[in-house]
């Protein structure tokens, strides 16, 4: 029997009631004592909407102030009704009515979200976008489920830079992301997404065919597939936020720049290189802009481009990069920039008007540096253009003082919204919570002395940049297996082995760790893509393969792995694993 129709109508009545019980617009709510335990600048304040709904992606308010949520591998309902709807009926900010819906399946853990546009949510999945016609009163749409996009590459479930976020401009076009399959365009086919160390990339990149870019669509359209679309900018690795900004008529995206700099290139950039190396980024797309993706990155240390280790470069060398776009504005490395938004509202001060906020998921791959990113924070701009800074708005996600292992952080910030009286929605991914910010005081009191405080947490572990010696958390002595753990995996599996809850399994009283040990070597050894299942989640994170690591190296890594993390398994030795690499030959 279908519930939601009646549901739909109930909360409706509700509705209805309270706006007849009152002739005016509703004051904002108040706020949690401890502001849902975020720092915010001065005069702002906080209450949390929802907690615990499941691994929540990307958010979307409407009108009416129903919130909706996607989340990752629908986990919540066993494989299925992975869009979360919230309705506050009694208007005291927190979400009363929670409703699991959405007749499709994922196929991978990145799905991103959800977008309302002209009277339709937009759910973005790994390889379709889809969109259900919203109706006046129903916080779970009724109406049919149309394919507004597929993604025909039978391979893109494979590799978690496919997401497909949505933007709209004010001229009746769409806009989606592609992202690439490999971290430099090393031949995938023979060595993997990650490459080898040293390795050359491909030139020209033949990703760029169809991937690394944006495409553009006419809206409104259903049935479509890339082929439909033009490109319309290209050399961006992977974006999984973008906004059209209306005060300059520009599309704008958040990009994830290449990983692995010490596995790819270990000759040329030292491990503090590799955690503060490549800068992210916030980029003004026009139409035929070039980011320079493979061939260039940014380095917003020496803010410029600089030319690629895999295409001649040294980490200073500019070469060709000089013929690529500059973004507005770069981040430090691994911070994992996940959303975007230009605050269009009435409630926040006026300089909140002329920027972007942007939310950090938080590295997984700084190792041995303390992970980073895990906030939210303010782009301001002058005349339409970056004023080349960032600061600190929303802190407070990690709960610790030092992300030692990614899965150390409580929260990591996901999505941002804005809701229908100018409040900021922050949603996160490990537990599902959803936080609503508002301004409580006179905006045009809002200043350099509410900032002040911000700035100074800037100094904390996960937010400043690292101290080559004093924040190198692998000092001391360490056996053959921690050290080479420590280097090759904790980047993903964290130096707890905990995962991060996201990408990457834990290792800790994991099957694949304490079973089979030829299975474990192999993994290792060779690599493993595709979905796995680990102590009753889903992961779809990639693990390139070890091929380059002799078999004492790799023996004494498992021989960690198998003795830490709570785990009390055999060790493993040098002949088992020749005897797989034989094998696998």
């Amino acid at each position: 029997m279908n519930l939601y129709p009646y549901a739909n109508w109930v909360l409706m009545c509700f509705m209805l009631i309270s706006l007849m019980q009152c002739d005016k617009p509703m004051d904002l709510p108040l706020a949690d004592p401890d502001n849902g335990g975020l720092f915010l600048p001065g005069n702002f304040a906080a209450l949390v909407v929802v907690d615990s709904i499941g691994r929540t992606r990307h958010i979307a308010v409407n009108d009416n102030g129903d919130i909706y949520a996607k989340l990752s591998y629908n986990d919540a309902m066993d494989g299925a009704n992975g869009t979360v709807g919230l309705r506050d009926i009694d208007h005291d900010g927190r979400a009363d009515s929670v409703v699991y819906f959405g007749d499709y399946i994922d196929e991978g853990g990145s799905a991103v979200g959800v977008t309302i546009r002209n009277g339709y949510l937009y759910t973005s999945l790994v390889r379709k976008v889809l969109r259900n016609r919203l109706t006046m009163g129903e916080l779970v749409p009724t109406s049919k489920t149309e394919v507004v996009l597929t993604d025909v590459d039978e391979n893109v479930v494979k590799n978690w830079h496919t997401t497909k976020p949505l933007a709209f401009d004010n001229k009746g076009y769409m806009y989606v992301p592609f992202g690439s399959p490999s971290d430099a365009c090393q031949d995938i086919h023979k060595y993997g997404p990650v490459g080898i160390p040293g390795g050359k990339g491909l030139d020209p990149c033949p990703e760029l065919e169809d991937h690394a870019g944006i495409w553009r669509f006419e809206e409104g359209k259903i049935g479509l597939t890339q082929r439909d679309g033009y490109r319309f900018a290209t050399g961006i690795r992977s974006v999984v936020g973008m906004q059209w900004n209306p005060a300059d008529e520009s599309l704008y995206a958040v990009g994830n720049g290449i990983d692995n700099f010490n596995t790819i290139f270990p000759d040329i950039y030292t491990l503090w290189q590799a955690a503060v190396l490549p800068a992210e980024t916030l980029m003004k797309v026009t139409e035929g802009t070039d980011y320079g993706w493979p061939y260039a990155y940014y380095d917003h240390i020496q803010q410029k481009n600089v030319l690629q280790p895999g295409y001649g470069g040294d980490g200073v060398k500019v070469g060709r990069a000089n013929q690529y776009a500059d973004p507005a504005i770069g981040f430090p490395g691994h911070w994992a920039p996940m959303d975007v938004l230009f605050y269009q509202g009435s409630q926040f001060p006026e300089r909140y008007k002329h920027g972007a906020f942007v939310a950090f998921h938080g590295s997984t791959d700084r190792s041995p540096y303390p992970q980073a990113g895990y906030i939210v924070c303010f782009v301001p701009f002058e005349n339409g253009v970056s004023a080349g800074h960032w600061e600190v708005f929303a802190d407070g996600f990690t709960g610790v003082d030092t992300v030692v292992n990614t899965s150390d952080a409580v929260y990591r910030p996901m999505g941002l919204a804005t809701g229908p009286d100018g409040s900021l929605y922050i949603s996160e991914s490990n537990q599902g919570k959803i936080w609503r910010v508002m301004y409580q005081g006179d905006p045009d009191d809002f200043g350099e002395v509410q900032l002040a405080a911000m700035d100074m947490r800037k100094s904390r572990s996960y937010i400043k940049t690292p101290d080559p010696e004093k924040d190198n958390l692998m000092r001391g002595d360490q056996l053959k297996g921690g050290i080479l753990y420590n280097t090759y995996c904790a980047s993903c599996h964290q130096r707890n082995g905990k995962g991060d809850n996201n990408l990457f399994p834990p290792l800790a009283d994991s099957e694949w760790v304490i079973g089979d040990e030829d299975r474990l070597i192999d993994v290792v050894l060779n690599g493993l893509q595709g979905i796995i299942e680990v102590n009753g989640k889903s992961y779809n994170g990639l693990m390139p393969h070890n091929k380059h690591l002799d078999d004492h190296s790799i023996a004494s890594i498992l021989t960690y792995i198998r003795s830490h993390f709570g785990n009390d398994a055999m060790p493993v030795d040098e002949p088992a694993v020749s005897r797989i690499r034989a094998g696998s030959k």
